[in-house]
């Protein structure tokens, strides 16, 4: 009787190994099946968040600008010198960034061409000179056709 004992426990534990095993697989199946489309869903959702951050950006700088801009009109000089000088930081920034810049690369090569005009502004800002709305105003204008290159 004793004998018997022996040659069924091993048949016992190797089948439940067995089940064990099916188990495992089993619940890795089903681990599988809720992750993968949540892994997707998340990845696209980064994807959304950066093309709107990419977006806020770009509308960031134009709202520096235009500040700038509509400060000067109204005589606002100190504001105006301020958020220009401002601007002009902020887009050097994105243009050092390289690809990881909001701007696209014609961007960025076009946005090169703002900076010509940028210590006669500020000079002018800071003169509180009526002249400097108008070099805004043009500033402004050369950055909305640049985003829409």
């Amino acid at each position: 009787m004793s004998e018997d004992i022996r040659d069924t426990t091993p048949a016992r534990s190797s089948n439940l190994l067995q089940r064990v095993g099916i188990y495992a697989a089993l619940a890795l199946v089903a681990f599988l099946v809720g992750f993968v489309p949540m892994w997707l869903r998340a990845r696209e959702s980064g994807h959304q968040l950066a093309a709107a951050e990419r977006t806020l950006g770009l509308a960031r700088l134009q709202n520096q600008l235009a500040s700038a801009a509509l400060d000067a009109r109204r005589g606002d000089y100190e504001p105006a010198r301020q958020a220009a000088s401002q601007f002009y930081t902020s887009l050097q920034a994105d243009i050092d960034k390289g690809d990881d810049s909001p701007l696209t690369p014609a961007q960025r090569t076009s946005a090169q061409a703002l900076f010509a005009g940028r210590d006669e502004i500020i000079t002018l800002l800071a003169r509180s000179d009526p002249a400097a709305a108008d070099k805004l105003s043009d500033v402004y204008a050369a950055y909305r056709k640049l985003l829409n290159v």
